[in-house]
């Protein structure tokens, strides 16, 4: 969100065209889909700790929900514009569709910085987003769940002020609720362990053992953190993270070749997740650049924090070495990047597929929430490694049947079954 000139949206627009036109898809169905069916803009007054009211911006974009209902997160971020939450709607109408999940694609935010704010402004915040929008979400409508800077607390409040407003108890109208009160098991893993689910199929289907790779990943938040625990499970050796250093307001890279420890790493690492850079060269790590994570000389790249990371600029800096990049951020790779990459024979793994891993278990949450019925944490980890294998191995046939990029294969997949959802309903 930093890069002024970088619109993720129309880079979603774009994506979404080039595929339209590799499936033929007719005028009237172009034009729904590269645009939401519905976005709300609304202001939030919030009476502050000082006395005063001062206003938030908020937003919800729903862009498509042929396949069920919308489902996205909603997040908190000084810098939120209403194009990101368009674009991160669109993908999740692509990433709901891809793992082949009855729902539909949503996003959501509020223009804050929820470090600024005591937890009873944030309250505020999310119980005024609901107010907003009691009418126009809910379990059989639009399901939320939480984002960068929301967690399940700020789920909580809002299921709370949700159930005020409609008089009845509707735990399937978010997801990302702790545990006891509608969460799932499984949902803190759920995106790092998805990542890595089809990253061990890209490998057996690559002919190379993951006993024998490196990886380097791009961030230290959840996602990272669970995809480096399950890969060096597995046997892969990690080398590599990055952190967003709230104090210095810039990124660093941790190396150590002989392999980072995940629980050392976290007994060093605050919570904002910035790694105390210090006790980290104690501990043998070598400490860089944020973006020396793209340069290092391992078989594997996984980019797990932002957008627009792997551009035209940045690409060319990727070891020779590197034969996968396993997408766990949203939108990390620019087409323009995407060329390059198909040039060096680099395997990709696109993100709306190997992230779908957190909206699967969301969607096993609101599943349990709606049966008033819940699994243990195996069962809900074992049906995600079912359905995301089953995800890639249809994408990786796809793409091997046509001839065509993962991503395009991916996008192929999953813009033909909304597609088809939109025709059958008489949408176009």
């Amino acid at each position: 969100m930093s890069d002024k000139s970088f619109n993720a949206f129309q880079m979603a627009q774009e994506q979404f065209d080039g595929v339209a036109k590799k499936l033929d898809l007719d005028q009237a169905t172009r034009e729904l889909l590269r645009n939401p069916l519905r976005e709300f803009h609304f202001s939030i007054p919030v009476r502050m700790d000082d006395g005063s009211i001062k206003v938030f911006q908020g937003f919800r974009v729903q862009h498509n929900d042929a396949r069920g209902p919308a489902k996205g997160g909603i997040r908190f971020h000084p810098q939120e514009t209403i194009d990101t939450v368009k674009a991160l709607a669109t993908w999740m109408t692509w990433k709901c569709a891809v793992v082949d999940i009855p729902l539909g694609g949503g996003k959501g935010g509020v223009i804050c910085d929820p470090h600024q704010l005591s937890e009873r402004e944030q309250e505020g915040i999310c119980r005024g987003w609901i107010r907003q929008l009691a009418y126009n979400i809910g379990p059989v409508q639009d399901v939320p769940a939480p984002d960068v800077m929301t967690n399940a607390q700020h789920m909580l409040w809002m299921m709370d002020e949700y159930e005020t407003i409609h008089h009845g108890r509707y735990p399937g109208m978010i997801t990302g609720k702790p545990v006891g009160m509608g969460g799932s098991l499984g949902r803190t893993e759920a995106t790092g362990y998805g990542v890595i689910f089809t990253l061990r199929e890209a490998l057996r289907e690559l002919g190379i053992d993951i006993q024998k790779t490196t990886a380097s990943f791009q961030g230290y938040g959840n996602v990272a953190q669970y995809a480096v625990r399950l890969y060096q499970e597995y046997g892969g050796k990690a080398v590599c993270v990055s952190c967003w250093d709230q104090n210095d307001q810039k990124s660093y890279t941790f190396v150590r070749k002989s392999g980072i420890n995940c629980d050392e790493l976290l007994s060093i690492t605050d919570r904002f997740g910035g790694i105390d850079k210090a006790k980290a060269r104690q501990l043998g790590y070598e400490v860089m650049d944020g973006n020396a994570w793209i340069e290092q000389d391992v078989d594997i790249l996984v980019p797990a924090a932002l957008e627009n990371q792997i551009t035209k600029d940045t690409v060319t800096k990727i070891s020779d070495k590197v034969k996968v990049i396993a997408e766990g951020a949203n939108g990390p790779t620019t087409p323009e990047a995407d060329v390059i990459i198909q040039e060096k024979g680099i395997f990709v793994i696109p993100d709306f597929l190997a992230n779908a891993g957190g909206v699967t278990c969301s969607y096993f949450e609101q599943v349990q929430c709606n049966m008033n019925y819940f699994w243990s944490k195996e069962e809900a980890l074992s049906k995600l490694d079912a359905k995301m294998t089953d995800a890639y191995l249809k994408v990786s046939a796809m793409a091997r049947s046509r001839n065509v990029y993962m991503r395009d294969a991916a996008y192929m997949i999953a813009i033909q079954r909304v597609a088809d959802a939109c025709k059958i309903r008489g949408w176009v």
